[in-house]
């Protein structure tokens, strides 16, 4: 595994225009999310720049922008409110201290090959999960859109809050809000190559607020205060015993949201550059950018689908858009800092409403319920989890319904490929040899054929087949279309061979290779079979089978037609 991301120059003007193009998308974006975090507009800047620069060059995925997104910060806010109402003082110093830690858990991840697992949730948890974030996020700038401080509490806060809310609205923060979303939502698709619409509309808001109340000053609004030119402080590591576990909980989510965040941009990366991202490395790079970025103060941040598509549109195909994006944030924020100090408010707040609305899965949530009942099941108690109860319960939920869902319905197909046959009318492929073979036995051989992956849902179908026929002398379990035997069904199978081999029946076994094989033996089950009655064929299993009955019985079998019985055992 490189080190470094992929970096040349053979696409040089692309990089630097799609650098160019993420940075002017990425500076209102990271103010509004520095903002809405609670960390201040500072945070969100630092943040863009320096998780934007590091994963760049340690991320395994050329073509990706990484910034503070959408999830992250409904994480990062409730980190921050959560800490600083328990420790007003230190507070804020152990929320950054849980994004180094977030940061370290990605790097895990990443190191234990843990990428292509993250992504392999089932689509309609990941719905559900980003859904709610989106919710969260909305009701989060519902406040400071209406010119006012959100509520504590959450998305329960702001609806216990909402009379007053509704009560004290400032109209003029109101109005700036609505002529951010009128904009956004209204922009000419054929400029957004050229101007994105969030500079836009954060121009104009600014312009409009200037104007209209820093002049003539029909009413103060509150606006984002001045950014301190210069490098962020040092932000040292700092812990609570009292609020360690919650510290640690709180970077596990903060690390997995953000893996999820990323892997999942990466694929859009691909699709649109038609290359393929190292996941594990990607990890490791945007664990080693959010640890650092903590350690200097700046909120945490993931892969950024937006920046990364315009990015792409404009060109960016290495690393080194991604670090041209975060170079011109730097000097942005060396030079032209105090230039933001009258952007107000309540048009970031109305940036990151529409944000959240785009978040939305809206259109998977208009037709999941055609899809499937089940599905919309799991995609909306997910979304509910995640809004009122806790992010990380909701896809612990989710994929575990998900998973016992579709470990059913797995079930329920296998277990049509467990047959118990005792003659050649089942339903199974035999060739001719085979059913006359059958035919001879007359019900006394029973052949007990498994096809396809063991899974554990299968045992019962295992047992119930093997219990539904009684008489017979000889056991033959026919495992050759078995590449996967699981515990449970194992020991299914274990069972049934005990149980015949107690009443006295032979038991054969056919086809048993490699892992198979190897779980049986682990199981005890070649000390309770001879040797030789492991076979590697079914037509060489049933003959020795047939003779074992014939050794059984004292009376000779008739063949079901006139065939003479001789004639037709020299056939076989």
């Amino acid at each position: 595994m490189q080190l470094f991301n992929q970096i040349h120059f053979r696409n040089l003007r692309g990089d630097i225009f799609g650098g160019l193009t993420a940075a002017v998308v990425a500076l209102p974006m990271a103010l509004a999310f520095g903002i809405a975090s609670g960390a201040g507009a500072s945070a969100g800047l630092w943040g863009a720049i320096l998780v934007g620069f590091f994963a760049a060059i340690l991320g395994g995925t050329p073509s990706l922008i990484s910034e503070p997104t959408g999830p992250m910060t409904v994480i990062v806010t409730a980190v921050i409110t959560e800490l600083v109402a328990k420790n007003p003082e230190n507070g804020l110093a152990m929320a950054f201290t849980v994004i180094m830690m977030a940061g370290i858990f990605q790097i895990l991840f990443g190191v234990l090959k843990l990428g292509k697992y993250i992504t392999m949730l089932p689509y309609n948890v990941i719905s559900g999960f980003m859904s709610g974030i989106g919710i969260i996020l909305i009701f989060l700038q519902i406040a400071p859109f209406l010119g006012q401080e959100t509520p504590k509490g959450g998305v329960l806060g702001v609806l216990k809050n909402a009379p007053i809310l509704m009560a004290n609205i400032n109209p003029w923060e109101a109005i700036l809000g609505l002529i951010t979303l009128a904009i956004l939502y209204l922009y000419p698709r054929s400029l957004k190559r050229f101007v994105p619409p969030q500079l836009v509309a954060l121009v104009i808001g600014t312009v409009i607020s200037l104007l209209f109340f820093g002049n003539f000053g029909i009413r103060t609004i509150a606006t984002i205060g001045e950014i301190t030119p210069g490098f962020p402080d040092l932000q040292m590591p700092t812990f609570s015993p009292s609020d360690l576990r919650l510290m640690f909980v709180n970077s596990i989510v903060l690390g997995m949201v953000g893996s999820i965040d990323c892997l999942l941009t990466c694929l859009v990366s691909d699709s649109l550059t038609r290359t393929e991202h190292q996941s594990n490395k990607e990890l490791i790079g945007q664990g080693i950018a959010n640890l650092i970025t903590g350690l200097f103060g700046g909120i945490a941040g993931s892969g950024a689908t937006t920046a990364t598509v315009v990015s792409i549109q404009a060109g960016g195909r290495t690393a080194l858009a991604g670090i041209v994006r975060a170079l011109v944030l730097l000097v942005v924020v060396l030079g032209a800092a105090p230039l933001t100090a009258g952007i107000p408010l309540a048009v970031l707040a109305g940036i990151v409403l529409k944000v959240g609305i785009n978040i939305i899965d809206w259109g998977f949530l208009k037709r999941v319920h055609k899809i499937s009942l089940k599905a919309a099941g799991i995609v909306y108690s997910v979304i509910l989890l995640t809004v009122f109860v806790d992010l990380m319960i909701a896809v612990a939920v989710g994929v575990f319904i998900a998973n016992i869902l579709t470990i059913d319905r797995l079930a329920e197909l296998q277990t049509e490929s467990v047959k118990a046959i005792t003659d050649a009318d089942d339903q199974i492929v035999l060739n001719a040899d085979e059913k006359q073979i059958l035919d001879l036995a007359n019900g006394r051989v029973l052949l007990f054929h498994l096809s396809g992956p063991m899974i554990f849902g299968v045992a019962k179908a295992i047992a119930r087949e093997h219990n539904a026929i009684a008489n017979y002398d000889v056991l033959i379990v026919d495992l050759g279309e078995v590449p996967v035997l699981g515990v449970t069904s194992s020991l299914a199978i274990e069972n049934a061979i005990q149980e015949s081999l107690d009443a006295g029946r032979e038991v054969l076994v056919v086809g048993a290779t490699g892992k198979v094989k190897r779980r049986l033996e682990k199981l005890g089950i070649a000390g309770l079979i001879p040797g030789h009655h492991w076979m590697g064929d079914r037509l060489t299993a049933l003959k020795e089978g047939l003779t074992i009955v014939r050794q059984k019985q004292s009376y000779a079998y008739e063949p079901s037609d006139s065939t003479d019985q001789s004639v037709l055992e020299e056939q076989i």
